[in-house]
């Protein structure tokens, strides 16, 4: 009787040590199995816009840039002010608002000359380049109505004139100087050697900064509004200005880690935009796209801290990890833009 009950008793233990080790075993597979799928995901390359090519103007602009580069930005003016955003939906006010305030001498050549920089600029091309810890060298090239209104007679005195290779050049101080090599187009720098590098290159600026060159094939739009960072430095300043007022933004996704960034902005029909941030590796961009992507879908739930239009333009925004970049896309269509307006 005892006996039979001992025997019973160990069926009973036996089956379910069985069944918690093949619990067990289940778990393990399936945490074998979700490991392997994020290292494929990590490891994956997936789709992306294939970038719009450089125009021949911007081509040859850029080809001529002394040295390498920090950073590179262009702003068509021309173009924007075409698009259907610019003239449907922005309001009449903030058109003639100007876009930048330079400081010293350049803010007050740009008010003797009566430039407005949102309506006088038709295309404007700036590259910056680190001297030491501090000091920024940067190169800008403008042209449209704005080359015509600041005047050499203007220029002559504002400042001395000097001839450098073959072309009339203006030095305002010694960090400003301007030149024209067109006349629709003027050229400022914050050096003579800046200068004198644009005015007479030696060598093709897309042989020599394959860096810069890469960060700008990962910029999709290319006639509005783009930027290329390939800087470490540049790009940690960048965003530390974009995120100082609030820190939990700049930790959640590793901004502090990412080491070149591009960004491209086009207005066609309304607001479509992509960012890619580079990081070092794949499980650094990996875990910077699932905070991001986390972030974004709890801000879209709470009702509480958003507007139905702010959790309309968030349910727009696409994260991706893309191998070692993280890749931002939005599109805004007009009619978001034109709905609040009827509604206002």
């Amino acid at each position: 009787m005892m006996g039979t009950e001992a025997e019973e008793g160990r069926k009973t233990t036996g089956g379910s040590l069985k069944k918690g080790s093949g619990l067990l075993m289940m778990i393990s597979v399936i945490g074998f199995v979700f490991f392997l799928t994020v290292v494929a995901w990590i490891n994956w390359p997936k789709t992306r816009i294939a970038p719009e090519p450089l125009s021949a103007e911007q081509h040859s602009l850029i080809n001529r840039i002394p040295g390498n580069s920090d950073a590179i930005i262009y702003l068509g003016m021309k173009e924007i002010r075409r698009s259907r955003f610019w003239q449907e939906v922005l309001p009449d006010s903030l058109k003639t608002i100007p876009l930048f305030q330079p400081p010293g001498k350049l803010n007050l050549l740009l008010k003797a000359a009566s430039v407005n920089p949102a309506t006088d600029i038709d295309a404007l091309l700036m590259s910056f380049r680190r001297q030491g810890y501090r000091d920024q060298n940067f190169l800008a090239v403008a042209n449209g109505p704005v080359a015509g209104k600041i005047s050499d007679r203007l220029l002559k005195r504002s400042g001395t004139s000097i001839t450098l290779k073959g072309y009339a050049c203006y030095r305002l101080d010694s960090t400003l100087w301007l030149s024209r090599s067109a006349p629709d187009e003027i050229i400022l720098a914050g050096s003579q050697a800046m200068l004198e590098g644009f005015l007479a290159p030696s060598g093709s600026f897309f042989q020599r900064d394959s860096l810069a060159v890469a960060m700008m094939q990962k910029a999709v739009y290319k006639s509005h509004l783009w930027f290329a960072l390939p800087s470490a430095a540049w790009t940690s300043s960048a965003l530390e200005s974009l995120t100082s007022q609030n820190s939990d933004v700049n930790s959640l996704g590793n901004l502090n880690r990412i080491q070149h960034l591009a960004l491209s902005v086009r207005f066609n029909e309304g607001i479509e935009a992509e960012s890619e941030w580079v990081y070092g590796t794949r499980r650094a961009a990996w875990f910077a796209s699932t905070f991001l992507w986390g972030a974004l879908k709890l801000s879209g739930l709470s009702e509480e801290r958003s507007t139905p239009e702010i959790r309309n333009l968030l349910e727009r925004i696409r994260i991706q990890q893309n191998l070692e970049s993280v890749i931002i896309h939005t599109k805004l269509p007009l009619e978001i833009f034109t709905r609040q307006k009827e509604e206002r």
